[in-house]
């Protein structure tokens, strides 16, 4: 099987090529950005021009690189016929639509995090919602990344979310949003979802969904220590998704949850 890896370059991208080895897959080859030093790649890796060459040559595609980018790579990966496996995080809902669009011509997984347990902690999660009913019990979520992560809250974080929202019955914007706060922000709404970021250090990523009733505090953590787990999760659903049929996938349904 051929793994092309956008971005090969990048850090992501050189964990994606050595996961993509160890997996006995053979590399398609990667695109790069503008300026990317090539001293870290594997000897004659083909580097394709664009993302259209990279999915013309690969059986399926892997994309850590950037929001900016996942509406148009979702469209080369849908043009050629080349399944995706997205994984840039801070997508905006006209970005995610798209990408919905191009999942009814190719499967795609996307997943706000590759990890295995975080899979699994958004499965809980969602049970846990459903458990605990939203007059009784408030939903905060607070998340930790590296000081140079762009966006916030983490899409890990949206996605638990979501998670709380879904197993409520409801969607995360029907529920409603709670960050920022600051000042006299006035009360907390009743049934919403809130949010806190912390940015510092060089810290990969920790995610708490804490249930906050009046006579007790249940949380829930994952903590991970190293971005590896996002490039072998990656590789596993590349490694799924050829042969399935057009569709948006979760790494749930990569690891048969």
């Amino acid at each position: 099987m051929r793994i092309g890896i956008a971005g090969i370059a990048g850090r992501m991208g050189r964990l994606l090529a050595e996961e993509t080895i160890a997996a006995g897959a053979a590399l398609a080859g990667g695109t790069l950005r503008p300026g990317a030093s090539l001293d870290t790649l594997p000897p004659g890796l083909p580097v394709l021009p664009d993302i259209v060459a990279l999915c013309a040559g690969a059986d399926v595609v892997v994309d850590f690189t950037h929001a900016h980018s996942a509406r148009a790579h979702a469209l080369a990966a849908a043009e050629t016929g080349t399944p995706l496996i997205l994984g840039s995080s801070g997508l905006s809902a006209t970005d995610e639509a798209a990408v919905a669009e191009a999942a009814k011509r190719i499967p795609i997984v996307y997943a706000a995090s590759f990890a295995p347990g975080v899979a699994l902690f958004l499965a809980i999660a969602e049970r846990m919602a459903a458990a605990l009913p939203p007059a009784q019990y408030d939903a905060e979520i607070v998340e930790m990344h590296h000081r140079q992560k762009v966006d916030a809250p983490s899409g890990t974080a949206i996605a638990l979310g979501r998670a709380v929202a879904a197993g409520r019955g409801t969607t995360l914007e029907e529920a409603g949003r709670e960050s920022g706060r600051d000042g006299h922000c006035g009360a907390r709404g009743t049934g919403t979802v809130g949010f806190a970021a912390l940015r510092g250090g060089q810290v990969i990523g920790e995610h708490t969904l804490l249930f906050a009733g009046a006579s007790e505090h249940i949380s829930l953590t994952h903590r991970n220590f190293d971005r590896r787990v996002y490039a072998n999760g990656a590789v596993r659903a590349a490694l799924w998704v050829k042969g399935r049929a057009p569709g948006l996938y979760g790494m749930r349904d990569v690891l048969g949850m």
